[in-house]
This record gives structure tokens, C-alpha cells and sequence, in this order.
């Protein structure tokens, strides 16, 4: 073979090569491009979607398929974690505690009132110990609850209940509720105290009514029938005056934000005084009554005022000394109107001062029975301060005499 033939024949030889080497390039592309269609058509397949053999085939429309589906998957998360947000934000708006365990027995959320709940003081520990238990219980049972009494202070009644969470095939967790129903028992603590006071009351008199007017039937002496009318008379009056008492409580009661309008309290203390004015004449009481010179104004609603003023004179004038002298003074100070009812009688022990303001509690039973007393004066004087937006104290030792002083906004305070 001559040099020449030789060259051609290598020629040759190398073009094949570099052709086989070039078609071997082409088919590995080819081949990797075919493997990584397959993979994001995977991918897609993977996220809920197949791509759509109309739109062609090849790696182009499957990009353009999975940045369609990763767009809707993102704006899904996103609607997701708002709908997350709010549903915490709701979650911490309710008055009871949440919390929420996952599969695992793993907290998984509190609401804002549970982590109030759930603090290192004694009787919030003893709650997050009966909590843990009801979970546990819950677990195995399905639900659990109970009543858990903490004596404080401030005392407080919790209600505890767990329950399970599933989706009907296996348990997703468990949650917890606490309710705080410490007002809700204080309140039928006070109604049904309340019904039986009531009971109380209006029994005694009723009774005697009923024992006199059987005695009168019989009683032949005109003297003694005279008696025993006169004590039915006094039996019938006094239940009158628990009546009247009671009605003017409920009323006040149910007016926590009367009507108002400027009221001059001379006006009011006037008309106090002359509705106590015969008690007190009957028992030899002189009343001083000190005006506020020139006259106060408040905003305010009159009957309930002189309501309340009349109940403060009414109980001056009962545990007063025969003889003695009741003050009635008024005035404006400190940005407030204060109407002050002082007397120099038999005083209120120290030991009673926190309850003389509950209905039908009384100091002296004796006395007040004696005098006609209903025991509810000064929880009319107490609703009607609290109704003005103000307050009542008293300054009293026993032997030396009481001052009641009702504290009212001034006109400028309302105005404010």
C-alpha cells in the first residue's frame, strides 16, 4: 500500500469514528432527555395532576404543566395558612381554654386563654394536672370530664372536658376545653340564697297573720280583739314593706343604665327627708338637713336617688337613740358629688362592715324586727351607686355612730 492509499484509508477510518462518536452523543441527549421527561412527568403525576397529552409532548409542555400545578399548589398553601391564622385568631377569642394534642400525645396548640389558665401558681398547677389526666383518660375512653373546685383566691369552679378527635378510621388526637364557671355558680349561689331569704321573710309574718286572725275569730273581749287587729295591722304592714322592697330592688336591679338628666341633689335630699320625716318625729329624732350652697347638679335619675338617700335615712332614724340627731349633707369635691347621711345611734360592729350591703342581712335582728326593717336598704343604696357609675362607704364603730356617704360623677366626669 502506497503512503497515499494509507492516508485516505485513515481518513476513512477516522470519519466513522467521529460519526459514531457524534450519533453516540445525540442518542445519550435524546435518551437523557426521555429520562428526564419521565421524571417531571413524575413529578407532576406525584402532585395530584397528569400533563396533558394534548398541549404535545416532549420537556417543554411538561414545565409549562408543572409550573401550573406548583402555582396552584402555592396559592392552596398560602390559603391554607390564612385560613390557619384565623382559626387561632378565633381560637383565642373564646372565653374557655383550648388545647389541642396531636397523634402522639404532643400539645400541639393552646389558645390565648389557656396559657392564662395554665400558669405556675398552686391552683393553676392542680388544673394542668386534672387536664393532663382527662387526655389521658380520653385516649382510652373517648371523652372525660370533670368539675375541678379551686379555693384560691380568688376561688374559682373550672370545668374540665376532653374528647377524642378521629377521622373514623384512626385517632388524630385529642382536645381539651375549660370553661371558667365561677360567676355562673356565684350567681346561683346568690339566687338561691336569695329565693330562701325571701321565703324566710315573708314566712314570719305571714305566719302570725294567720295565728292572729284564727285567735280573732274566737276572742270575745273587745280589748284584746282590739290588740290583735292593731298586730295584724303591723304583721300585714311589714309584709307590705318587703314587697314594696323587693319590687323597687328588682327594679333597680334591671335599670343598669337609667335615664339621666341634671338633677339638683338639694331636690333630692328634700324629698328624702320629708318621706322619713314621721318615723323620725315618732321617735323624737331631729334631722339637720345641710344643703349645698349654691345647689349641685348631677346627671342622674331622681327616683332611684331619692330611693336610695331615703333607705340611708331610714336606717339612721332605726338605729338611732331616741332623741338623737341625723345629719343629711351634700356637697361637690374632688370632681365628685358626695351625699353623706351621719348618725351618733348604736354603730356597726367592724366584723360586719363586708356584709351589711347583702339583701336581708341584718346587725341586730332584734332591733331591725322591732323597727320594721326588711334587710334590703342598703342593697338598694349599693345598685343605685353602681347604676350612676359610683360607689357608697362607710365610716362606722359600734357605740359611736354610722356615716353613709353615696359618691356620685360629677356632671364634667360624665361629660368627659
Amino acid at each position: 500500500m502506497d503512503v497515499q492509499s494509507y492516508v485516505i484509508g485513515y481518513i476513512v477510518v477516522g470519519g466513522v469514528a467521529v460519526v459514531a462518536v457524534v450519533i453516540a452523543a445525540l442518542l445519550g441527549r435524546r435518551a437523557g432527555r426521555r429520562s428526564l421527561q419521565q421524571r417531571l412527568t413524575a413529578l407532576a403525576s406525584r402532585l395530584g395532576s397528569e400533563p396533558d397529552e394534548s398541549r404535545g409532548k416532549g420537556i417543554e409542555p411538561v414545565l409549562n404543566h408543572l409550573e401550573q400545578i406548583t402555582g396552584e399548589a402555592s396559592e392552596a398553601v398560602t390559603e391554607a395558612s390564612a385560613d390557619a391564622i384565623r382559626l387561632r385568631r378565633a381560637l383565642d377569642t373564646l372565653p374557655q381554654g383550648v388545647i389541642v394534642c396531636d397523634e402522639n400525645g404532643e400539645v400541639a396548640f393552646r389558645n390565648a386563654r389557656a396559657l392564662a389558665m395554665m400558669n405556675n401558681r398552686h391552683g393553676d398547677a392542680l388544673a394542668a394536672q386534672a387536664v393532663t389526666d382527662l387526655l389521658e383518660n380520653a385516649w382510652h375512653s373517648g371523652s372525660a370530664e370533670r368539675t375541678l373546685d379551686l379555693y384560691g383566691p380568688p376561688r374559682q369552679t373550672l370545668i374540665v372536658s376532653t374528647r377524642l378527635i378521629d377521622d373514623g378510621r384512626r385517632p388524630l388526637g385529642v382536645i381539651a376545653i375549660i370553661e371558667d364557671v365561677s360567676e355562673r355558680r356565684r350567681l346561683e349561689e346568690i339566687r338561691r340564697d336569695f329565693v330562701a331569704n325571701v321565703s324566710h321573710e315573708l314566712k314570719t309574718p305571714i305566719g302570725a297573720l294567720g295565728l292572729l286572725a284564727e285567735t280573732l275569730t274566737v276572742e270575745a273581749d273587745p280589748q284584746i280583739a282590739q290588740r290583735l287587729a292593731s298586730r295584724i295591722h303591723s304583721e300585714a304592714f311589714r309584709v307590705s314593706r318587703i314587697i314594696d322592697d323587693l319590687l323597687d330592688l328588682s327594679r333597680i336591679e334591671s335599670e343598669e343604665a337609667p335615664p339621666r338628666e341634671p338633677i339638683y341633689i338639694n331636690l333630692v335630699m328634700a324629698e328624702a327627708v320629708e318621706r322619713v320625716r314621721a318615723a323620725a318625729d315618732q321617735r323624737h329624732i331631729t334631722i339637720e338637713l345641710a344643703e349645698p350652697d349654691p345647689p349641685v347638679h348631677v346627671l342622674g335619675d331622681r327616683r332611684q336617688l331619692v330611693s336610695a338617700i331615703h333607705s340611708l335615712l331610714e336606717n339612721a332614724v332605726a338605729f338611732s337613740y331616741e332623741g338623737g340627731t341625723v345629719r343629711v349633707e351634700g356637697g361637690q369635691a374632688d370632681q365628685s358629688v358626695r351625699l353623706s347621711v351621719s348618725d351618733s345611734g348604736v354603730g356597726i360592729p367592724s366584723r360586719d362592715l363586708d356584709r351589711i350591703f347583702e339583701r336581708f342581712y341584718r346587725v341586730d335582728h332584734g332591733r331591725s324586727r322591732e323597727t320594721g326593717g326588711t334587710g334590703l336598704g342598703l342593697s338598694i343604696v349599693r345598685h343605685v351607686a353602681a347604676n350612676h357609675q359610683g360607689r357608697v362607704e362607710v365610716d362606722s364603730r359600734e357605740g359611736e355612730g354610722s356615716t353613709f356617704t353615696l359618691i356620685l360623677p360629677s356632671p364634667v366626669e360624665y361629660a368627659a
